[in-house]
């Protein structure tokens, strides 16, 4: 069964309570007509959990925004899998937790609890929120506003916030950026960089920590963005050393 069948489908039910219980609660009887059985799998636990906030950060940063674009639905179905056979209920799914009294804050406490702040499974969850705010060309100041709020619950003070800001500002970010690096780091420390990230970030590690299947052509698309970084750094501190 897909991480969508077990959420929306009613089939089981989890060990948490919070908001995050609570809206799959309400998404069984609303949707499924049933009620939740018990039954704690702690790796199934964890998947479901990271599904269920995504969903419902990138329904509340709607809501804080009050626009839906076709562009940011178009880029969320790019990186998730979403079978045509769930995709409705999936869409009710994101409304009803939009429409719940929980504000983020508490759906993002409960995210940390789960995963731990600054972990690489949040910073992939916080990837693609800036990636669904920033489809259709901008990101809104109310968006700019609900993202540093997440980041804060998250464990990001304001200069990692800045810095993730100015990654997903433009379309071609200065790689160094993207690494984590100064604008003068040499090509040993951008490898070292590179290294750790792509390890932290690659979509197996990712899976293994709690990440969905569904889910991986959001990392697979992040791993690149990684790479690409390097190579680009790389071939420019490469290009800089040769002799005129």
């Amino acid at each position: 069964m897909t991480i969508w069948g077990l959420i929306i489908g009613g089939a089981t039910g989890f060990a948490f309570g919070g908001p995050i219980g609570a809206l799959l609660g309400a998404a069984a009887g609303t949707l499924a007509g049933q009620q939740l059985r018990r039954h704690i799998d702690p790796e199934q636990n964890k998947k479901v959990a990271f599904t269920v906030a995504v969903i419902a950060l990138s329904a509340k940063m709607a809501r804080a925004d009050g626009v839906v674009t076709a562009a940011e639905i178009r880029s969320f179905r790019e990186r998730v899998q979403i079978s045509e056979g769930d995709l409705h209920r999936v869409g009710q799914f994101w409304d009803l937790a939009r429409q719940t009294q929980d504000g983020f804050e508490a759906y993002a406490r409960q995210t940390v609890s789960l995963f731990g702040q600054k972990s690489a499974i949040l910073e992939q969850l916080l990837d693609l929120l800036f990636t669904i705010a920033r489809a259709d060309g901008d990101i809104t100041n109310p968006e700019w506003d609900y993202l540093r709020q997440v980041a804060a619950v998250f464990g990001y003070d304001e200069d990692e916030f800045n810095r993730f800001s100015d990654i997903y500002s433009g379309e071609n970010p200065p790689p160094h950026l993207v690494l984590g690096v100064s604008a003068q780091a040499s090509l040993d420390e951008a490898r070292s960089a590179w290294r750790k990230l792509a390890a932290a970030h690659h979509p197996d590690k990712l899976i293994a920590a709690g990440m969905p299947e569904e889910f991986i052509q959001a990392a697979t698309d992040r791993l690149a963005r990684i790479n690409h970084a390097y190579d680009l750094l790389s071939r420019q501190r490469t290009a800089s050393s040769k002799p005129v």
